[in-house]
């Protein structure tokens, strides 16, 4: 398949409500939209480098450079004859994953097309529809919380996720328990603490928590390591785990239990699928997190979802979680029993709502062999 055109559109999308982290609190989320043209097919993907360099070191402008100057020009009016051909040209470029990420999600879905078959199907997806959680960020008070979880659970959310950084822990996890004495109930850290708030998580494992995510260092595997023999509480790794060889080592060094797999964090769904079978051959349980992509991304993410692995409710949430409104059509939503469907048809199995990508669009460009 000739590669003969690709367009970059950098979006800025407005969020519903403000999503506080450890990290800072966003109220729009930026990231690049990537469209392939080839032989009269289109494939869609979404690089999930935000504006800011807080989550990881890539950021649009970094990930636009690269795409750019580096992995466009590398595959652009060449043939191809797998998704293998693009990665084996981009070996050269070391790291920039979520730039990387973005442009092999839109050959995915081309070679989905050209099959015409939906992603997940040749992905290695066997489900239809998938469990989902959602994530709330940090809010001000006991209360807040409560409300906040009672809404997501009225909508159908099988598991709830929150934001915690020291301070703001374990009277937030407690106030849950108190009120959902049952309730599947996950904390995210991003990184937040270190071995000296190790007292901390040890009285979390008095709250029958399904994880606890990167407590310590956003590269840190070995003093997880330290932490994970304190607690009875399985600790997952998301920031610190960017490849198959950072996989084999958490486990290895029994860092985590659980690991969560982001497609950009780890440089696409082909290294996303190396661990997902690796830690399938391990028994370690695998989960899908999310950055809060538009539908683009959002499609992938629940492509991936569907295969057999991933055996914890993932972060894939409702379109109108994060946006009134989404880019494509339709948009996603989550079923009364806390799961969503998994799109069937070609490629994502969305449509590109053309009107409202222009509308988020700040810049764009496009590339012709």
């Amino acid at each position: 398949m000739k590669i003969e055109n690709i367009e970059l559109f950098h979006i800025r999308m407005e969020l519903v409500s403000p999503f506080t982290t450890s990290m800072g609190t966003e109220y729009d989320e930026e990231h690049i939209i990537v469209r392939v043209g080839a032989e009269g097919l289109t494939g869609w993907g979404e690089s999930v480098a935000e504006g800011t360099p807080f989550y990881s070191y890539e950021t649009v402008q970094t990930a636009w450079h690269i795409l750019k100057d580096f992995l466009i020009p590398d595959i652009l009016g060449k043939e191809l004859s797998s998704i293998g051909d693009a990665i084996g040209a981009w070996e050269r470029v070391r790291g920039h994953r979520m730039a990387k990420a973005g442009l092999e999600a839109a050959l995915w879905d081309l070679f989905a097309k050209a099959q015409n078959i939906s992603l997940s199907q040749l992905l290695g997806g066997n489900r239809q529809k998938i469990d989902v959680g959602v994530s709330i960020g940090i809010q001000e008070n006991e209360s807040q919380l409560l409300r906040k979880v009672e809404g997501y659970l009225k909508e159908g959310y099988k598991r709830i996720k929150i934001k915690i950084a020291p301070g703001h822990d374990l009277i937030y996890v407690n106030a849950l328990r108190r009120e959902y004495p049952d309730l599947l109930l996950q904390v995210d850290a991003n990184s937040a603490y270190t071995l000296g708030h190790s007292d901390v998580f040890t009285q979390m494992d008095e709250a029958n928590l399904l994880l606890i995510e990167q407590p310590l260092g956003y590269e840190d595997i070995y003093e997880h390591s330290k932490l994970q023999k304190l607690l009875k509480t399985p600790i997952c790794l998301d920031e610190s785990i960017h490849s198959l060889d950072n996989t084999r080592a958490a486990i290895e060094l029994n860092s985590c239990r659980i690991i969560n797999i982001k497609p950009g964090r780890v440089g696409g769904f082909s290294e996303s699928k190396l661990i997902h079978d690796y830690c399938a051959s391990q028994n370690v349980a695998v989960w899908h997190g999310g950055m809060l992509e538009s539908g683009i991304g959002r499609a992938g993410n629940v492509a991936l979802a569907s295969l057999p692995n991933f055996s914890l409710p993932g972060d894939i949430s409702a379109s109108k979680r994060y946006y009134k409104q989404d880019i494509v059509l339709p948009e996603f939503t989550v079923n009364s029993d806390g799961t969503m469907d998994v799109p069937s048809g070609p490629g994502i199995g969305v449509e590109i709502d053309q009107q409202a990508l222009k509308k988020v669009t700040v810049r764009k460009e496009i590339f012709k062999a």
